[in-house]
């Protein structure tokens, strides 16, 4: 049975069109995914779903009658609930509080708060969203986080849950469990909008998908009767042959060289424990493990956000007295962190100031070394950088934080990429790119590898880490557990490493 009906949706932005003659039809108990490149009109579609734009023209239909959604508050009203990307989670609040937050259900003048409780836990116990209502946001993990706005949309009453790239900080582990949660709601009738890149993900959840391509609706599919190189080439418009890249097994001198380094290391997850090893110029080393076992500090002391508490680092050659961003960053190291927003960008500055945000010192865009700049130089410099890696946007004049975050994470990578590395330090560095831009970061950095760059990439894909790494490099608990040539790796040893199992045949290969 018909749930949700959006007819001829079009939404126009002045001469833009971000939607145009969009259909989408959502039944009950159907997890429907909307796939489509960054800038296809994905987050505009639901944004409208969710009564936070207007549609220019077009039609919304619930149950087959015509409603008229011009609120959140009204799609909340409606059983539309939506689990952003980024949550829309108060830190300073517990996570009792973010769930009942803005809600009345009754005319009561206070709180009733063990009813409500009960209520809560009894709705997570059904779906099993495990949570602790008396923590803080900020003392539970991304996944817990995940639940939390889950369950929050479920105490609101949502029938239809829409789902934004809800895998994209998960681990392997989080994701199985997100699934299972869906299956749980769809077994009940509720329906599930699924926006995702991940192909492998897309083929195993859905029941329905429909691609989109700038803005319109290209086609809707039944799962079972694609694949994933349909699903890719109707995305992208054009056929997209699979890359497999060659491994580098002989390696210039080394760019960097950390030895028996701590940081933090009573902390498992939190530090480092005794860590050593070199990244030569012209290889990939790909660091693998499940989020939280100390990849981010590893990427901070790499890039000068900390500084070891034992043990030295060498650059060039050279041991490190003083850990300093500005330090390395002269030294020719680049940054790709991992959260784009909070590290990466300045979300009200404009997209040509973030394109040269660590250049404003060079004679090409400022007289004075950064005291006057030559703002006709850095707009010609940052729509030929726009045009290169495709940044979909109205203008390079347009506040970053108005942009998607794949679009916003081109920048980073543009930034970063084009000052000729000599190494760069890539986490998550596809973390919300669709398939066709995700390969062209491929080909970026593989790039920058042959050009002699020593590149440190830290995902949690498992399988990016697999395609691009020249060795791999296992972390548990702070700690190097293993490592292994990215040459025909043996991927159930790496993945027994990774959960902190050792076994007396792994043949480890260090380096």
């Amino acid at each position: 049975m018909e749930f949700l009906r959006m007819e001829n949706i079009t939404k126009q932005f002045g001469d833009v069109f971000a939607n145009k003659d969009i259909n989408l039809i959502v039944n009950e108990g159907e997890v429907h995914t909307l796939l489509g490149e960054n800038g296809a009109g994905k987050s505009t579609l639901m944004n409208i779903l969710v009564g936070l734009y207007q549609p220019t023209e077009g039609n919304i239909y619930l149950h087959g009658n015509k409603v008229k959604i011009d609120s959140p508050a009204k799609a909340v009203n409606m059983g539309i609930g939506m689990v952003h990307q980024h949550f829309m989670l108060i830190d300073a609040m517990t996570v009792f509080e973010n769930i009942i937050l803005g809600i009345t259900k009754d005319k009561a003048i206070f709180i009733k708060k063990e009813t409500i409780e009960k209520e809560i836990m009894d709705l997570a116990k059904k779906y099993e969203l495990n949570i602790e209502l008396n923590k803080q946001i900020t003392e539970i993990s991304i996944g817990e986080q995940q639940r939390v706005e889950i369950l929050k949309a479920l105490y609101r009453g949502a029938e239809l849950l829409i789902l934004d790239e809800p895998t994209a900080a998960l681990t392997d582990i989080e994701v199985e469990g997100l699934f299972e949660i869906i299956r749980k709601l769809t077994n009940e009738k509720k329906s599930v909008i699924f926006i995702s890149h991940k192909m492998r993900e897309v083929l195993e959840v859905s029941d329905k998908i429909t691609i989109l391509r700038h803005g319109e609706t290209i086609k809707t599919l039944d799962k079972k009767a694609t694949d994933s190189q349909e699903l890719a080439n109707l995305m992208i418009g054009r056929e997209l042959v699979q890359n497999e890249y060659k491994k580098v097994s002989k390696v210039k001198e080394e760019i960097i060289s950390i030895e028996h380094v701590d940081y933090n290391k009573q902390s498992k997850h939190n530090g480092l424990s005794d860590i050593s090893l070199t990244i030569g110029k012209g290889e990939i080393i790909g660091i693998a493990g499940v989020d939280g076992n100390g990849q981010s500090q590893l990427a901070q002391l790499i890039t000068g956000v900390i500084s070891p508490d034992k043990g030295q680092v060498l650059l060039k050659s050279k041991v490190i007295s003083k850990f300093l961003p500005e330090k390395f960053i002269n030294s020719n190291v680049s940054h790709i962190p991992e959260d784009r927003n909070k590290m990466g960008l300045v979300g009200n500055m404009t997209i040509e100031e973030n394109i040269v945000l660590k250049a404003t010192q060079k004679t090409e865009f400022s007289f004075g070394k950064g005291w006057f700049l030559k703002k006709k130089a850095i707009k010609e410099y940052a729509n030929k950088i726009k045009e290169k890696y495709d940044i979909r946007c109205d203008s390079v004049e347009q506040e970053t934080r108005n942009l998607s975050g794949g679009n916003q994470q081109k920048i980073i990578l543009a930034r970063e990429l084009e000052e000729n590395p000599e190494l760069l330090v890539a986490v998550h560095p596809t973390r919300g790119l669709d398939i066709g831009a995700t390969r062209y970061v491929h080909d970026k950095m593989i790039d920058s590898r042959d050009k002699g760059c020593g590149v440190l990439l830290i995902s949690a894909d498992f399988d990016e880490v697999l395609k691009l790494s020249d060795r791999i490099i296992v972390m548990f608990e702070g700690k190097i557990v293993g490592s292994f040539s990215g040459e025909n790796p043996p991927i159930n040893e790496i993945s027994l490493a990774m959960s902190g199992k050792t076994n007396e045949k792994m043949e480890e290969v260090f380096i």
